[in-house]
């Protein structure tokens, strides 16, 4: 009687193996009958983009924020990828992601290209200097070839899905989505508040994931 009791009470698994097992309630890049290709990157760290916000504790959001941290490594945790008729609800992104307790650096190119450079020069300069690639893809965003190529330049710098590029589909049905984009989960926004949280959660466990990497090197 006293092992049953035991099993009974045993304890909860890891902050780790909850945030391993949230991955399986994901947005799915495609249609089911090629959801056994994508399974294959399911092991980077934001392939799968869970579908409520997850749990961060206050520990691991300090050691982001160390002043050995990766993080600096780059100017900026996060570049945003859109069309220029997205550009109200990409500043509302950015101002919800630069008032988050983290102050996550963001790279928006109508505020922060210098004026008088080049745009291809300054994309590229920013997507290299960013650890994060959040691109939102709209109606606007299909029909803009400027927004493909922000796209490839990404791609370019991290093919793996790993995490780094972070799809946002918003107004855009399913069978459209980039086919350069199908071994990557996707957010869809149907409620912005949401969508934003996952954002902000899918950028923080990149970050984290680099700084325990980074730890596990030196040691």
């Amino acid at each position: 009687a006293g092992w049953f009791r035991r099993l009974l009470h045993k304890p909860k698994p890891s902050s780790m193996e909850s945030l391993k097992s949230s991955h399986s309630a994901s947005s799915l890049p495609s249609s089911s009958s090629s959801s056994s290709s994508f399974k294959s990157s399911s092991s980077s760290p934001g392939a799968s983009l869970a579908a409520s916000s997850i749990s961060l504790s206050p520990a691991s959001a300090a050691d982001i924020s160390a002043s050995d941290s990766p993080r600096w490594d780059k100017s900026y945790d996060v570049c945003i990828c859109h069309s220029e008729g997205d550009v109200e609800l990409v500043e509302e992104l950015v101002s919800y992601l630069e008032s988050q307790p983290e102050s996550f650096r963001c790279f928006l190119q109508l505020r922060d290209a210098l004026a008088g450079s080049a745009v291809v020069t300054e994309l590229c300069e920013a997507v290299q200097n960013s650890h994060c690639w959040v691109m939102l893809i709209t109606p606007s965003f299909l029909q803009d070839p400027w927004c493909r190529y922000q796209m490839h330049q990404a791609l370019a710098e991290a093919p793996m899905a790993n995490g780094r590029t972070i799809p946002v589909l918003k107004g855009v049905d399913r069978k459209d989505y980039p086919r350069e984009l199908r071994n990557i989960y996707y957010i869809y926004m149907a409620l912005k508040e949401k969508s934003f949280r996952q954002i902000r959660d899918t950028v923080m466990r990149y970050l984290q994931e680099l700084c325990r990497s980074s730890t596990k090197r030196m040691e």
